[in-house]
């Protein structure tokens, strides 16, 4: 990012945080959740917040802010490109350097699950709620809920996601929802990455709350995708997850699961933005292409 972008950024955060709201009052919306294409392609940058920075080999890869806002700028504007997941922190960012117009945004809800920690299960809202989701016009708010069938801590985040799926649709608002069954192995959270979790994580996401109208789910690829996708007939969309050398390996995975009914696109963070290579561009791009 240019110095004096980076600078101008700053002295609106320090003089005018008004600038935030004024940004928000006048982006223009999008007309649809999807795209030209017919699906939505979203780029993911609510990792931060969650203390997770890691991308790839690089421990600190997300942890320069400025980087990440050059990457989200250029990623975004990607011909296909269409929509953003963010928490409020980087969201005004690119609100305030004009980034979000006719895009799809969905803030991020419940960062309060850690990673690496004791309460990493205990997955607060500490970033937006559906109330200043709403007043800021943006299109959604999305939700992780991990399930640790023997960690007590799921309970309420389950709660809370469900009251959240309600609060959203009230304002008729998506509620995306990244549901994993997860264990503690070694005294960390890993994530089940079977077609069996899966059918079981998503059936148990598609019935928070007091309606699924508004209901999408955020999900990963796993063997027999076809079996975890056939559990619910709620829209879904394809996580990138962790940056793997072998992009081809996951460009083939997530175009095959795109074939699927109720897959509507992909919501890919730091495989793109930190791509093997370094070239963001390139890597949206061939991602864009396989819609």
């Amino acid at each position: 990012m240019r110095d004096d972008l980076l600078r101008d950024l700053i002295h609106s955060r320090v003089h005018r945080p008004q600038a935030v709201a004024e940004a928000a009052a006048r982006r223009r919306r999008p007309g649809s959740l999807l795209a030209e294409h017919g699906k939505l392609m979203m780029i993911a940058a609510d990792h931060p917040a969650r203390g997770a920075l890691r991308a790839g080999g690089q421990v600190l890869a997300m942890a320069d802010r400025g980087d990440l806002l050059d990457r989200l700028c250029l990623a975004l504007s990607r011909p296909g490109v269409n929509g953003v997941l963010g928490t409020p922190d980087v969201l005004e960012d690119l609100l305030l350097l004009g980034a979000l117009d006719g895009k799809v945004v969905v803030g991020s809800m419940n960062r309060g699950g850690l990673a690496g920690t004791a309460f990493e299960i205990d997955d607060r809202f500490t970033a937006y709620d559906a109330a200043s989701i709403a007043a800021s016009g943006f299109e959604g708010g999305k939700m992780l809920i991990r399930i640790d069938p023997e960690d007590p801590a799921t309970v309420a985040t389950l709660e809370a996601g469900a009251r959240a799926v309600g609060q959203l649709a009230q304002h008729r608002l998506m509620a995306m929802v990244e549901p994993f069954i997860s264990h503690r192995v070694d005294g960390r959270v890993r994530n089940e990455l079977t077609a069996e979790a899966m059918i079981r994580a998503a059936c148990v996401a598609a019935g928070l709350g007091a309606t699924s109208a508004y209901t999408w789910l955020k999900v990963p690829i796993v063997d027999e995708m076809e079996r975890a996708m056939a559990a619910t007939t709620l829209p879904a969309l394809i996580l990138g997850g962790e940056v793997t050398e072998d992009q081809d390996a996951a460009f083939a995975s997530w175009s095959k699961a795109l074939a699927l009914p109720t897959v509507q696109g992909l919501v890919i963070g730091r495989s793109l933005l930190y791509p093997p290579g370094d070239d963001v561009a390139g890597a949206v791009d061939a991602a864009v292409g396989l819609l």
